[in-house]
């Protein structure tokens, strides 16, 4: 062991449960509801927390704590839709609660938004799901996605392009519906 590797072992500090529970649950929770139904939603991400609290001791901080979190997240998914058959979706969009002090406008167009951004998922395969919510939604770079899917940085980019595209063509729709709907309606 080089010493560097030994300097950076022995400056480990391994986080709580708490720590890890505080800082990472809003990801947990966003990369869980992007692939499961809103009705399972709860028990996916309370199972991701029970396997990281069962884990934590086990973790040596080779990988950051989001890449750790990443994979029990995809793993627990997998999981669930394997074992259930549910289709990997998210949410109903009729589901999401309005924010507080939201007018109906705003929360017309929070829904469109969600469902422009639930349309374009659907579309995507799951290896580029995957990396565009990673680097567009839990702003990572593309090394940081790259290692949570285990794969190289050039792949993670072409990924998240074509999401990308995918992503473009599902707003063009959208926006075309929109100015059909304004001239026609």
């Amino acid at each position: 062991m080089s010493a560097t590797a030994t300097v950076m072992t022995e400056a480990f500090v391994r986080p709580t449960f708490q720590e890890v529970y505080a800082a990472h649950f809003d990801m947990v929770w966003r990369l869980a509801a992007s692939r499961v139904p809103a009705a399972a939603l709860d028990d996916v991400v309370q199972e991701v927390f029970l396997v990281v609290h069962r884990k934590l001791p086990e973790f040596e901080g080779r990988s950051s704590v989001r890449t750790w979190l990443y994979s029990i997240v995809r793993w627990v998914v997998r999981d669930y839709v394997r074992h259930l058959g549910h289709r990997p979706i998210g949410a109903p969009l009729d589901e999401e609660p309005a924010g507080e002090g939201e007018s109906p406008s705003d929360a017309l167009a929070r829904k469109q938004a969600l469902a422009v951004l639930d349309e374009a998922l659907e579309k995507m395969t799951e290896d580029q799901r995957e990396a565009f919510l990673l680097m567009e939604v839990e702003q990572m770079t593309s090394r940081e996605a790259a290692e949570m899917l285990e794969v190289n940085d050039n792949t993670v980019r072409t990924r998240v392009r074509a999401a990308r595209a995918i992503f473009a063509a599902a707003v063009t729709r959208f926006r075309a519906r929109q100015r059909w709907g304004e001239g026609h309606g």
